[in-house]
Formats: C-alpha cells, structure tokens, sequence
C-alpha cells in the first residue's frame, strides 16, 4: 500500500480549536460498515446505537503536564522537553529543544511558585530524542513545573486544562489525550449503564508519535512506535464475558482498539498479526500488561472489537489507516468527503465518528 493512498485535502477552518460544551454536543458521524449508509447525529444519541450487553471499553490514560521549560546550566541557553516515556521515577525519555544539548549537560526546569528542578541528559541520539535522569522524582511535581502538552495544529490557549481529559482519566502518563473520550459526560456514561451497557477500562499512555505522518512511501516500511499498555484481569473478564453472550465490544478510541487487539493476540497465541487465525474461542482477550507496536492497516483481521467510536484523524497518520482497517479505505475517505461538507469539525477537539 502506498502512503498516499490515505491523503486528503482539509480546510484549515474545519480544524476544531476549542472543546464544544457541553461534551456531549458534538456531532456525530454513523458509518454502517455493511450497507456504507451515514446518519448525521448528536453524540448525545449514542445509546439509540448500543445495546443492552454490549461492552464499552474506555481508555483511562490521564494526560501528564509533559511539557517543561527551562535553561541549561551554566550558559542560560533556553530549553524545552516534552516528555514521551517513563523509564524510573526519575528517569525519562522525551524530545529536547534548544542547541547543544548532549550527553552530560544539566538542566533546570522551573514551575509555579519559586518550584524548580533539576536533570541530568544521560542519552542523547542525532534527533531531538533524549533521555534525562532528574535529581528527585519528576511525576509529583509536575503539576508545578509542567504544562499541558496541546497537539500542534491547536493554536487556542486551553483555558480549562481539564478539558483536555476524559472525565473517567485516572492514570496519569500521556504525553496526548485519548480524543474519541473526550465526549462523554458522566450522566451519558450513567445512561449507557442504566440501559444494560458495561463499562470496561483498559490503559494506554499515549505519545506524540500519535500526531506523526506516515513518511515512507509505502505503508509497510511505517516503523511502528511502542506505547505501554495494559488490561487487567477484572476488565478482561467483563470484556469476555460480555462477547461470550453474545453482545458487542465498542472500543472507545483507536488506543482502546489497539490495546484490545493486542490482548486478543496475546491470548490467542498468534504471532503474526496479519495471520489468518481467529481469536481464541473461550477467551477472546485475555490481561496483559507491557508494550505494543501493534500496527493496524487494511489487511488486519479484527478479533476483538466489533465497534468503534473515534474522532476524525490526520491525513496519512496511523490512526487514519487503523479505521480504514476496520471500514475500508473507501468507505472512511468517502465519510471524510461527508463531514467536510457538512462542516464537522476535525481532530482532538472536533466531532466523533461511530464505526457499526
């Protein structure tokens, strides 16, 4: 498959620069993957979709303050480092900006109220990627010194941080935010369960290799990125027994696909992805907890999840070929042309897809 395959021309004006309120007045985009008839609804309607018995998978990933800013010691020259990935408590991976930052340079972070902090660079590549062991664990004093990491294409100062979260986020470690979640409101969530819906919960810490384009000319060459991941043994157990009886797994966000996915292959016993095995029989997902590189393109034969909810996506990203996994590429890129024309509003602020 050719990277270019999955291009298409946005209006920089359907980019959506800030959250609707309330969350739930998003509009939402139906794909019937069988017959590719599209209905134009409000997210607020989700549950006319869902069944009793159906499973809603959510991801609880909290956004961390990733973003820090600083100077090097002694020059003064300004620095920044937006963090990817925790190695220890005081050990991190991120991508630096500024000159000269190598191997053995110390850095000073400072925050809010006279906070500061200090590192050390003890990994340094020829990109912008380095590793920084700071002198005091870094994860509680983020909310001093950290700022909200917002994707590039939102240019809009966020005044409420916590809109940015998912109002179910309660494990801290993205580096960006599980969008497709971000239209829930706790009495939609109370609805869905009210009706016969189960709620599970898996994690996946995001990064911003999310964000990134395809940049090989052919799909297959896409060295995938690894995120951490996890799925415990209670929520594998509501998620199996859920589809076991016959209802369907909606996984809310292509993080919740992916981490869905790989639990199916895990349990399952399937090395190849791409291989022409079904999932395992008596237990369709099974707990887990490691990374993933999982890389979802058409041609993946989906075995856990049977729905899908999802926000409109970059052109030639991997989440872009994820739903033209799950749809086909004709049906997704058709249903683009539709909500362009219909001014949905697109990306980590806009409107929400549901995939049936």
């Amino acid at each position: 498959m050719q990277t270019s395959d999955f291009d298409y021309d946005l209006p920089p004006e359907r980019i959506a620069q800030m959250p609707i309120e309330p969350r739930d007045a998003s509009r939402l985009l139906v794909l019937h993957r069988s017959s590719g008839r599209i209905e134009h609804r409000s997210f607020r309607d989700i549950g006319e979709y869902l069944r009793p018995g159906d499973v809603l998978v959510l991801n609880q990933t909290r956004v961390i303050p990733a973003r820090l800013r600083g100077q090097k010691i002694p020059t003064g020259g300004k620095v920044e480092f937006l963090l990817l990935h925790r190695e220890s408590n005081r050990t991190w991976r991120g991508l630096i900006g500024g000159r000269g930052v190598r191997k053995g340079t110390r850095l000073a972070f400072q925050g809010t109220d006279g906070m500061s902090i200090l590192g050390t660079v003890i990994d340094s590549s020829d990109g912008p990627e380095r590793v920084v062991r700071f002198d005091a664990p870094l994860l509680p004093l983020l909310g001093a010194v950290g700022e909200m990491p917002l994707p590039p294409y939102i240019h809009v100062p966020l005044v409420d941080p916590e809109r940015y979260q998912t109002i179910y986020a309660c494990e801290p470690g993205s580096a960006a935010a599980p969008t497709a979640g971000l239209h829930f409101t706790p009495d939609l969530l109370i609805s869905l369960r009210e009706m016969g819906v189960q709620i599970a919960y898996c994690t996946l810490h995001i990064g911003l290799d999310t964000f990134q384009p395809v940049r090989t000319a052919r799909v297959e060459d896409h060295p995938m990125h690894t995120e951490r991941a996890t799925l415990t043994a209670d929520n594998a157990r509501i998620i199996n027994e859920a589809k076991l009886a016959g209802g369907r797994v909606v996984a809310v966000g292509t993080t919740s696909v992916r981490t869905l996915e790989t639990a199916a292959l895990f349990s399952a016993g399937i090395v190849d992805p791409y291989a022409d095995e079904p999932l395992c029989p008596w237990r369709p997902v099974a707990a887990w907890d490691g990374p993933t590189s999982l890389f979802i393109r058409p041609g993946y034969r989906f075995r856990a999840v049977d729905a899908m909810i999802t926000n409109f996506h970059l052109p030639r990203s991997t989440l872009l070929m994820l739903v033209s996994a799950f749809a086909s590429r004709e049906a997704i890129l058709h249903a683009y042309a539709v909500a362009i024309a219909e001014g949905y509003r697109f990306y980590s602020f806009g409107d929400a897809m549901l995939l049936l």
